[in-house]
């Protein structure tokens, strides 16, 4: 089974590929859709669809899981990645692809056992799960890969 999780934003998405066999999780892919700051955000909308449908066209996954979006202070930005969340949810429902989402705090939990985890211990853990060499860097990178993490132990 394939998962992919995303960690969405604007300028920079985040997205894990992971294939789950029998308990058995490995790392395909990581790494990040990017949209170039200046150009009109009807455009950046549309990078952002093409690059995750590419993604999605490569990997064919069965689930997704997306860090649902907390906003306190910058109302603007999370109207933004609102809208660039609705692509994301828009291209995975017309391909009959599940979605599951996740608070930033449940992802905390989840992966390093604590709500209120710092991003370093939620890399250290996803380093003993995933049987990793080194701490998944960037930290953002580690997000998506601790959202497919979540996302796999729903799969049986």
């Amino acid at each position: 089974m394939i998962i992919l999780g995303i960690d969405p934003w604007t300028a920079t998405t985040w997205f894990a590929v992971l294939e789950k066999e029998g308990k058995r999780v490995t790392i395909l892919e990581y790494g990040v859709i990017t949209t170039r700051a200046g150009v009109d955000f009807s455009d950046r909308l549309v990078q952002i669809g093409t690059d995750l449908s590419e993604i999605i066209d490569t990997y064919r996954p069965t689930i997704c899981g997306m860090e649902r979006l907390f906003f306190l202070r910058n109302v603007t930005n999370g109207i933004d990645v609102a809208q660039a969340k609705g692509v994301m949810i828009y291209i995975l429902a017309t391909r009959g692809i599940p979605l599951i989402e996740y608070t930033p705090l449940q992802v905390k939990a989840g992966i390093a056992g604590n709500w209120f985890a710092k991003k370093p211990q939620v890399q250290k853990a996803l380093k003993m799960l995933l049987g990793l060499t080194e701490i998944p860097k960037p930290d953002d990178a580690a997000d998506a890969l601790a959202i497919a993490y979540l996302t796999s132990l729903k799969i049986k």
